[in-house]
């Protein structure tokens, strides 16, 4: 497990089939997260860095790259224990590539979201139409 980050085309393919999975079975749900990724470094701020410029790591010299991951949700089993049956992916996107992932990253979640349901508010309409002494009833 020396690398576990995945390429970003096997990233894709794997939460393509991650999102089609959890499509057929009708429920459940996929995180998404991203981040900065950061490398250790040797040279700490100083604290007179930091009371310079409180936002020192925002200005920096090269372009971190970032972290992507993707998990199904699935982190506790039945029992209350550590599901081993998690999936769990994740990629680096190098700071050139940025601009193309998102493109893909978004074709790729909006085709997922092709067969979500709208939300059902009939109930809620009918409680309002019920309820006595709303401002519609008062005018007509």
């Amino acid at each position: 497990m020396a690398n576990p980050h995945k390429s970003n085309d096997e990233f894709f393919t794997q939460l393509a089939s991650l999102i089609e999975h959890t499509q057929k079975k009708g429920h459940g749900a996929i995180h998404l997260s991203q981040k900065r990724l950061t490398y250790k470094t040797d040279a700490a701020p100083t604290p007179e860095k930091i009371a310079n410029n409180p936002e020192w790591d925002l200005n920096i010299a090269d372009p971190l790259p970032l972290l992507v991951r993707a998990t199904d949700g699935k982190s506790q089993s039945q029992d209350r224990k550590k599901n081993p049956n998690k999936n769990k992916l994740s990629t680096i996107v190098q700071p050139d590539d940025i601009e193309a992932f998102y493109a893909r990253y978004a074709e790729v979640c909006k085709a997922g979201m092709q067969s979500l349901k709208k939300r059902d508010r009939s109930k809620r309409n009918k409680k309002k139409k019920k309820t006595p002494g709303t401002v519609e009833e008062k005018k007509a």
